[in-house]
């Protein structure tokens, strides 16, 4: 999305987590909807549309240059929010003594 649809974006992130853990995440939203899941086909499936996403031609899976990157396998979703709201103060307050 920062490279291609808000190449002029202020602040640019680029967020992942750990295959294992976004498959956990999935698997856990399924089985609380009560959809059967298989952790380890999840894992494989994600796994599989990274590789696809990243060798795309047209708008690859890969962060801006200037992107900051946030790994999210840790962190729960205040943590996320938290981190990239600070990010977005700290340039701010840069812009703001240019």
């Amino acid at each position: 999305m920062g490279t291609v649809v808000f190449p002029d974006a202020v602040l640019k992130v680029f967020l992942t987590a750990s295959v294992e853990e976004r498959a956990r995440r999935r698997y856990k939203q399924l089985i609380d909807k009560g959809i059967h899941a298989n952790l380890r086909a999840l894992s494989r499936d994600l796994a599989d549309r990274d590789a696809r996403d990243s060798a795309r031609a047209a708008a690859p899976l890969k962060p801006a240059p200037d992107a900051r990157q946030l790994d999210s396998s840790d962190l729960s979703i205040e943590q996320v929010v938290a981190t990239i709201v600070g990010w977005f103060r700290e340039r701010e307050t840069a812009g703001a003594g240019a």
